[in-house]
């Protein structure tokens, strides 16, 4: 197989491909079909500020709603003493959309023409309401977090990073909570990841190793 690059082409008996928010792009250049679509979602978080971090000592997790794929507020204590607040699940109008500012014309025209970002809108728009909510007020934001640390007041977090979450939605507006690989001969593509994929990387090698000695053998 044959692949261009900006520094000119190279040829690879096999190919894996795992791009992130630009993995269903780079799929169907590859010869995939278009479904599922990566819509992307900011995840914002609070950070407790120094004097209030000694109240969480460790992580805590919600139980997740089996209906989205996203965890949830929840706490996250760091190596270096920080603790991190969120996140929440913003429809994000950029792939690379940390910032709110962040607007790209390209990617709102991919969501708009695809008809799974629709149905999903018309079945999760309460869901979206609230969680624009958390992101547009400080005082929401705190309410979720105190459902786990009452004592938390609006003055004890202060603004964290961001994050944009690749989540892979079907043509019906599911949202893909798995994995989502397109074995295509001597082409894997790997166009949903979502947590726990950093755990879960030997899991995802062994299969591509797996399928490589296969699409081998049958050669």
């Amino acid at each position: 197989m044959v692949v261009e690059h900006v520094d000119g082409a190279d040829l690879f008996g096999f190919v894996f491909i795992c791009a992130g928010l630009q993995s269903d792009r780079v799929a169907v250049l590859a010869g995939d079909e278009r479904d599922p679509q990566i819509i992307p979602f900011r995840g914002e978080y609070y950070r407790l500020t120094p004097a209030k971090s000694a109240l969480v000592r460790g992580l805590i997790y919600p139980v997740p709603d089996s209906r989205y794929p996203f965890l949830g507020v929840h706490f996250t204590r760091r190596i270096d003493g920080n603790v991190d607040i969120g996140p929440n699940a913003i429809l994000a109008f950029a792939r690379e959309g940390y910032r709110r500012r962040n607007v790209s014309a390209r990617d709102i025209a991919s969501m708009l023409s695809w008809p799974g970002c629709w149905r999903m809108a018309g079945k999760h728009w309460q869901a979206g309401v609230h969680e624009m909510a958390t992101s547009l007020s400080r005082k929401v934001f705190l309410r979720q977090a105190q459902r786990y640390v009452p004592k938390l007041g609006v003055h004890d977090l202060e603004p964290g990073p961001s994050g944009v979450r690749a989540q892979a939605v079907d043509r019906r507006g599911r949202f893909l909570d798995d994995f989502c690989i397109s074995d295509l001969g001597n082409l894997i593509a790997l166009r949903n990841a979502p947590s726990p994929a950093a755990t879960s990387a030997l899991a995802i090698a062994q299969y591509v190793c797996r399928n490589i000695s296969l699409s081998n053998r049958t050669k």
